[in-house]
This record gives structure tokens, C-alpha cells and sequence, in this order.
């Protein structure tokens, strides 16, 4: 005796609006996470509060700057910008011409000597490596303060004080540069390559220069930046190693101009006139390797 074969069974189409195979209804609206929204909202307030004090306390003349209410704007922008590259026949523009020197070619020479270093800790294998690169990855650590004196003694042993090489010299060597470099080179440089190069009879200078170089440009691109803010942004070494204000970079330039405000309240404006330049650089570097950043990381993305 056979069993009666029973009729399939029929689903139900899903509603409208609800996804097949779920009860679900439609996706409900995502909520906003308030506590780490206002966290970052009280964040930026705080970071951008200064650069927009220095905006609007840039535009007042030295009357309005200390009688009128902090955030409203005045009319004195232009006066203040005359007067500050009149001050001592421009020397504020000599300042910035210091700060550019120091911090670019500062930072292009950091970027070449963490590049080489950072290669040479990641493809070669050699005794006391890994002590050498802990060592110094402890300069890391260092605060700035505690090196300045150190690096005084140096260069007043070497006749070098007052100096730009003064300034220069221990820019170049950044711990911290050398550890990005290590850290790229061996994510970016596969040892294939370099092997490759090898075997087709290339040297070591060329296999770097053609192969692990162009690999490791985003990490260049991101130590070049760090050391020129760092440099630009640099105070306390340089106002230990000079003396002459011809050589001052900016940072310290104003420092000088700030305690003289002390007894000319007029020369408030051009420290305050003088700061607002100083981030026009920083803004205009950022923006420019923005964009080779972007274009390197997309090209390292397609080569791998």
C-alpha cells in the first residue's frame, strides 16, 4: 500500500518592505552615538578655539585688541601686516625664511637618513641589530629638553654654536623616522624583489634606488611631513644654539618680539599678526602632499 504523495507546500510572498527569507521589517534608522559625537565636537572646539582667536585678533589694531570684545572682528588686518614687514626693516620675513630652510631642508635630509636606515634594519641581516635598533628606538622616548643641553656641549666643543648647522645637525637623525622607515620597508619591499635584483646582477645602492624607494614613498611622503611640522614648530633648541636674531627662526623670533610687547603693547598685534602667517605654510604643505600622499597610496595599492 502506497502513501498519498501530500501537495507542496506554498510560502507566503514576504511583505512589502521586509527582506526575503527574514521577519524582519525595514532596516531601522541607525542612532547617532551621542557621548563619542560630543566628544569630538568639544575636541575640534577646543583645537580650532585658538587658530580662530588668532584670526579675528589679527584684524584689530593695537586700541581694539585688548577694549573690544575678544571675537568680534576689527578693521586693521592690512595696517598690521605693513607694520609687521616694516618692523626692523623685515626681519620677520627673514625669520620666515629661516623656519623654511631649517624645517625643509631639515626634513629632507630626515627623510633620506630614516629612508636608508629604516631599508637597511629590514633586508639586511646583521649581528647587534636588534639591540642597535632598540637603542636608538629609546631616543623615541627622550624628551627634547633633556638632549638640548647634551647637543650644546657638542657643537660648543665643535665651534659650531650660532650657527645654522647648529640648528640643523640633530634635526637630521630622527628615532622616530628611522622606526617608520624599518616599519615600511618591511611591509612595502617584498625580499623576492630585492633577491630578484640581485640575481639580474643589480647593486645595492640601485636595487634601493629603483625598486625599494618608489615602494616605500608613502612612508617617505609621511616622515617628511612629521619632521618639517616638528622642525617649524621647533623652539627650544634653536633658542639655545643662537645667538645672532638674523638666524632665528620664526618661533623664536617672536618669542623675542613677545617679551618686548612687554614694554611696547603695540608690538602685541605684529606677534599675534605674525602667528596667523606661520600656519599659512603648514596649510599650504599639507594640502600639497595631500595630494601625493593620496596618489602614492593608490599606486602602491595597485602595485601589490
Amino acid at each position: 500500500m502506497t502513501g498519498l504523495a501530500s501537495p507542496p507546500l506554498h510560502k507566503a510572498a514576504p511583505a512589502a518592505g521586509t527582506t526575503p527569507g527574514t521577519s524582519q521589517g525595514p532596516p531601522r534608522p541607525r542612532r547617532t552615538a551621542l557621548l563619542p559625537t560630543t566628544a569630538l565636537v568639544l575636541g575640534a572646539v577646543y583645537c580650532l578655539l585658538p587658530v580662530a582667536w588668532v584670526l579675528v585678533a589679527a584684524t584689530k589694531s593695537g586700541a581694539d585688541l585688548f577694549s573690544t570684545f575678544t571675537f568680534l572682528p576689527g578693521d586693521g588686518f592690512t595696517d598690521n601686516l605693513a607694520d609687521l614687514g616694516a618692523y626692523r626693516d623685515g626681519i620677520y620675513w627673514r625669520w620666515m625664511g629661516n623656519s623654511l630652510l631649517y624645517a625643509g631642508l631639515g626634513a629632507v635630509l630626515s627623510t633620506i637618513v630614516s629612508a636608508l636606515a629604516g631599508y637597511g634594519l629590514a633586508v639586511y641581516r646583521f649581528r647587534g641589530r636588534e639591540t642597535f635598533f632598540n637603542v636608538m628606538l629609546a631616543g623615541v622616548l627622550m624628551p627634547p629638553v633633556i638632549l638640548a643641553i647634551p647637543q650644546y656641549l657638542l657643537m660648543a666643543e665643535a665651534d659650531m654654536t650660532d650657527t645654522y648647522a647648529s640648528v640643523l645637525l640633530p634635526l637630521i637623525l630622527s628615532p622616530y623616522g628611522v622606526y617608520l622607515g624599518r616599519v615600511y620597508a618591511e611591509a612595502a619591499v617584498p625580499m623576492e624583489l630585492v633577491e630578484a635584483g640581485r640575481m639580474d646582477g643589480a647593486g645595492e645602492w640601485r636595487i634601493f634606488l629603483r625598486i625599494a624607494a618608489p615602494m616605500m614613498s608613502p612612508g617617505l611622503v609621511t616622515i617628511f611631513l612629521f619632521q618639517f611640522v616638528a622642525i617649524w614648530n621647533n623652539f627650544l633648541l634653536p633658542f639655545i644654539m643662537l645667538g645672532d636674531d638674523e638666524k632665528f627662526p620664526m618661533t623664536v623670533g617672536l618669542f623675542t618680539l613677545l617679551k618686548q610687547g612687554a614694554g611696547q603693547p603695540a608690538l602685541y598685534t605684529l606677534v599675534i599678526t605674525g602667528a596667523l602667517l606661520a600656519i599659512v605654510p603648514l596649510i599650504a604643505l599639507f594640502l600639497l602632499i595631500q595630494r601625493f600622499w593620496s596618489l602614492d597610496l593608490l599606486s602602491g595599492a595597485v602595485k601589490s
